[in-house]
């Protein structure tokens, strides 16, 4: 676009006043008829500010090719993943040059005592490789392809796997005999993600939703049977709770389990009898959640409970599984302070997972006299968890660890030694070397002297973060107690190199420091989450790191409510905000108990229906109702997808209209076939955020 060229124009939507009232306030929403998705007058307005905002960044066409071309260029291609073994075979993914989606393998085991997974390479071939899925074929003729559920079962005959096309996450569910290739009669439409065998094959455990899209109701189904007449296991009629099933890692028992935010219950199934009666754990009781997990302790069946009742940041106790209401033996006790996530249990020895500090971290449990030794690591950031462990007796663990600046990494923990093996990091092509970036934590004073933990990453060659004024892109979320750990990102390598600070802001809301970290920024109290935010932009440029003027902020869906309201709350702040499938019409949404989720999130942020202190609470920091007139906004860039079922296209939608009203530059994209989690396929992904960064780094001045 030269000069002389005449500007875009953006487009307007009608103003159709909706009168909106409760606890005697009226507010007049004018863009609410945004919200009839199949309206052809919606889909054409969508159209045009894709239009619209394809003309405004057509200047960053050559930035966005490059960057898709770093990212590209800086991935192997053609890769695979390290194996994983279960029963007779050794598992694992490939990723083939040009193909959009991963394929499913396996290969024999050499023989019954081998735990050493084969190292493969994409220039050989696997001896007795089976190519089990083929994304790339079952997404032909499809404009979205996304997989919920895939398992194989124990024996090793049959695999199930479940497919989206839509991007709605309701999937159908297939089965196919992997002795014949041949895919089988069995079709389940309308399946949550999570699928499974039973540990006999027989049988498939599934979960549908309701209409609000909570998953709600477990079925099981034959295979070799009509869905008519699956049998239904459990249904949970409270809108507040979801409901999942899965099976122990021992095949002992079907564990159902249901949530809220803040309560939960599992309830028991004998593996060998499924038509059977499910018998409760813990009777559920407000406020107290738990999990549980089973293992044989002196040939006594028990289970591993995680739990919250009378203890914040959770303690860990043991109890018999056929009377787990009866005596508790503590494990682990309540600390403060050290918020205990998970245990997972195997024959000889369990994992717990634990933070502390800030940070993610795991210590293998002995059975014998509880003691936890936990797994050291060398840097001062960085983000571990356990994953790829089908076996019930192995004696290895495995880990996926990464950093910042340590590309994604792949170890065998062997219990008996401690000794950790490296079975691959992920490849950074175009001589990548880790000791080119620094990472580090500083702290940012809240207002009320919290101090707020801040993550940084940046590229050497342009001075230590604080020499000098940096352009930053700060990130942040900050809701359901969920952590932004320190992980490794290829496409975040073209920001650094081009001398942008990445920082996190781990502000109250997210899960970081413990339980009380996120009580302090949930319900009444969720200001702390947005005003840690600006208090942490206003730290980095106090201590010199930065300028207002060169700071982008990112966050996406409940973290878009964090840009929407810190947009409002702090505009001189920030150059520009990125809010990806951003929650930023919350009140409208909290208010309508028909809309997906709704019921379930009022745990969250409380329920404005019937409570007048929440509905003040919430109008007063809900983005869409607080933009502001007379305001020098920053530029925003707000996207969506038309299929998303947790935050609907309509809120970003209103919110940028509303934005122009007032005179903000702001500009929707809007993907017309996608969900929640954005386009399908690893180049189609590639490509969004070279979209998003490349406009990042125009607010940054950077794009030449």
């Amino acid at each position: 676009m030269t000069d002389l060229d005449p500007q875009p124009v953006p487009p307007v939507a009608d103003r159709r006043p909706v009168a909106r009232t409760h606890h005697g306030d009226t507010f007049d929403d004018p863009y609410e008829w945004l919200r009839a998705k199949d309206d052809a007058e919606v889909v054409a307005h969508l159209e045009a500010e894709n239009a619209y905002t394809s003309a405004r960044t057509a200047h960053l066409t050559r930035l966005r090719d490059t960057i898709f071309g770093e990212i590209k260029g800086r991935t192997l291609e053609t890769d695979l993943s390290v194996p994983a073994r279960r029963g007779d075979w050794w598992y694992y993914g490939r990723t083939v040059a040009g193909a959009q989606y991963g394929i499913q393998c396996r290969a024999p085991l050499g023989s019954p005592d081998d735990w050493t997974p084969p190292t493969l390479s994409p220039d050989r071939a696997v001896p007795g490789e089976q190519v089990l899925f083929d994304g790339n074929v079952e997404a032909e003729g499809t404009d979205f392809f996304s997989l919920g559920s895939f398992e194989i079962s124990n024996d090793g005959t049959r695999m199930l796997y479940g497919i989206d096309v839509a991007g709605d996450e309701r999937y159908t569910v297939r089965v196919r005999d992997l002795t014949t290739g041949e895919t089988l009669p069995d079709e389940i439409p309308g399946t949550f993600s999570g699928a499974t065998f039973s540990p006999d094959g027989r049988f498939i455990v599934y979960t549908t939703v309701d209409d609000a899209w909570r998953p709600d109701t477990v079925w099981l189904h034959e295979i070799g049977t009509g869905v008519d007449a699956d049998v239904k296991l459990f249904h949970e009629p409270d809108d507040r709770y979801w409901v999942g099933a899965d099976f122990t890692r021992s095949d002992k028992y079907l564990v159902i389990e249901m949530g809220s935010s803040i309560t939960s219950e599992e309830w028991l199934l004998d593996a060998d009898d499924l038509r059977g009666e499910p018998r409760v754990v813990w009777p559920r009781k407000e406020g107290v959640e738990y999990s549980s997990s089973h293992a044989v302790v002196d040939g006594e069946d028990v289970l591993y409970i995680l739990h919250n009742d009378g203890a914040l940041d959770f303690e860990l106790v043991r109890v018999s599984a056929s009377t787990p209401q009866g005596a508790r033996e503590t494990v682990i006790a309540h600390r403060t302070g050290q918020r205990l996530l998970g245990v997972d249990t195997f024959r000889d020895w369990g994992v717990v997972a634990y933070r502390r500090d800030g940070l993610a971290r795991l210590g293998m449990l002995s059975y014998a006299d509880a003691a936890v030794t936990e797994i050291a690591f060398d840097e001062p950031l960085y983000s571990v968890g356990t994953g790829g462990n089908p076996e019930y007796a192995p004696p290895v663990l495995r880990l996926g660890y990464g950093s910042f600046v340590t590309p994604g990494t792949v170890y065998d923990y062997v219990v008996d030694t401690g000794e950790l093996l490296l079975r691959k990091r992920q490849p950074v092509l175009g001589g990548f070397d880790p000791a080119d970036y620094g990472q580090a934590r500083v702290w940012a004073p809240a207002d009320d002297g919290t101090r707020v933990p801040v993550s940084l990453v940046w590229k050497r060659s342009f001075g230590e973060p604080g020499s000098a004024p940096r352009p930053v892109h700060l990130y942040g979320y900050g809701s359901y107690e969920h952590s932004i750990e320190p992980g490794f990102s290829v496409p975040r390598l073209s920001l650094l190199d081009r001398g942008v600070v990445f920082a996190v802001a781990h502000v109250r809301g997210g899960g970081e420091m413990g339980r009380q970290w996120y009580e302090d920024g949930k319900l009444q109290s969720k200001r702390n989450t947005f005003t840690d935010f600006v208090a942490a932009a206003r730290h980095l440029v106090d201590a010199g790191y930065t300028t207002p003027d060169r700071i982008v902020a990112e966050g996406g869906s409940a973290g878009g409510l964090l840009m929407g309201a810190v947009a409002n709350l702090a505009p001189e702040m920030f150059a520009g905000i990125l809010a990806d499938v951003p929650f930023v019409d919350a009140l409208t949404t909290i208010l309508d108990p028909s809309l997906p989720l709704t019921v379930i999130e009022w745990d969250e942020w409380g329920d404005p229906l019937h409570d007048a202190d929440v509905y003040a609470y919430m109008k007063s920091y809900s983005p869409y109702e607080n933009v502001r007139d007379g305001v020098e906004y920053p530029r925003i860039l707000a996207v969506t997808s038309l299929n998303d079922t947790r935050v609907l296209y309509v809120e970003p939608a209103k919110w940028v209209q509303r934005l122009r009203e007032v005179g903000a530059d702001a500009m929707l994209k809007c993907e017309m076939v996608a969900g929640h989690g954005g386009v399908s396929g690893r180049y189609n992904a590639w490509r969004e955020r070279a979209f998003e960064l490349a406009w990042l780094l125009d607010v940054l001045g950077l794009a030449e």
